[in-house]
């Protein structure tokens, strides 16, 4: 028990320094643009009724110089259900993301979209709101 406290110390004492750049040596960040760029990131639905799903429909256009592929789409909550474009994007060519959203209960709502391609490291987060009358 010993031993593991004093591993598991060294190991949080480890990861409490951090690395400073020089003033002579910075480090230098670069950033890509994505090959994906997307009509819109967020729409706003305004009043919808109750008890009638909700389609919403994202698009983007490949801009790169290969085909995008989406590998995931994920709804923040189980009362949202998700399509997207299963086929590789050819560059030049457009693709969507669509999420059914059930609208039975009343009231204002805020849902996300975690979408996961090949062409960005980090999944884009699209979201969608508005008011179920």
């Amino acid at each position: 028990m010993k031993k593991l406290c004093v591993t598991l110390f060294s190991a949080f004492a480890l990861m409490s320094f951090t690395v400073k750049p020089m003033a002579g040596n910075p480090i230098v960040k670069t950033s890509t643009a994505s090959a994906v760029a997307w009509k819109s990131e967020a729409i706003s639905l305004g009043d919808i009724p109750q008890g009638k799903p909700k389609e919403v429909e994202f698009s983007f256009t490949n801009t790169g110089k290969s085909d995008v592929i989406i590998t995931n789409v994920k709804a923040s909550c189980g009362c949202t259900t998700t399509d997207y474009t299963k086929t590789p994007v050819k560059p030049g060519e457009t693709a969507f993301v669509k999420a059914t959203f059930n609208a039975a209960n009343k009231g204002a709502f805020s849902k996300t979209l975690t979408v996961t391609t090949n062409a960005d490291a980090e999944p884009k987060i699209l979201n969608f709101k508005g008011t179920v009358i």
